[in-house]
C-alpha cells in the first residue's frame, strides 16, 4: 500500500469513525479497521482504495451464530436475503450450527458526514432486524 493509499484509507476510517460516534462506541483496532456493536450485532468497518477516486467501505455485521442448520431456517434466511436493498447476507455451516452475517460495501470518497451515518445506520439497522427475526423464528 502506498502512502497516498493509506492516507486515503486512514481519511475514509476518521470520516466512518466519526459518522458511527454520534450513535455508538467505536473501537479502532491495532489495523485501523473500526469495530463497534448495534444492540447485540457485532460489526466491523474497513476501508480500501481499488483505484484513485475510488476508496470502498466495507461493514460486516455477525448476524446470528450457532442457530441450529435446520434447512427452514437458511431458506428464511435465503428470502430475507432477496429482499435486502442494504446488504448482501452469508449463512456459514458449522461443526455447532449456522452463522449469518450481513455485508456491505460502498463507494464513500467525499461523501459528507450525514449521508455517510445515514448509509452505515441503514445497514447495522438491517442486521439488527435480521438478527430479530432469525431469533424469533428460531424460538417459535
Amino acid at each position: 500500500m502506498t502512502d497516498d493509499e493509506a492516507q486515503t484509507t486512514a481519511r475514509l476510517l476518521t470520516a466512518a469513525r466519526e459518522a458511527l460516534e454520534l450513535f455508538h462506541e467505536v473501537h479502532v483496532d491495532d489495523d485501523g479497521a473500526l469495530s463497534f456493536r448495534h444492540g447485540d450485532v457485532p460489526c466491523a468497518v474497513q476501508a480500501m482504495q481499488f483505484a484513485e477516486g475510488l476508496t470502498m467501505l466495507s461493514l460486516t455485521c455477525v448476524v446470528a451464530w450457532d442457530l441450529p442448520d435446520e434447512p427452514a431456517l437458511a431458506v428464511s434466511a435465503a428470502e430475507r436475503a432477496g429482499q435486502g436493498l442494504f446488504g448482501t447476507l452469508g449463512v456459514v455451516h458449522t461443526e455447532r450450527g449456522m452463522d449469518v452475517t450481513l455485508r456491505y460495501a460502498f463507494p464513500a470518497d467525499n461523501l459528507e458526514p450525514s449521508p455517510l451515518s445515514t448509509i452505515l445506520m441503514l445497514v447495522v439497522s438491517t442486521a439488527s432486524q435480521l438478527r430479530a427475526d432469525l431469533l424469533a423464528s428460531v424460538e417459535k
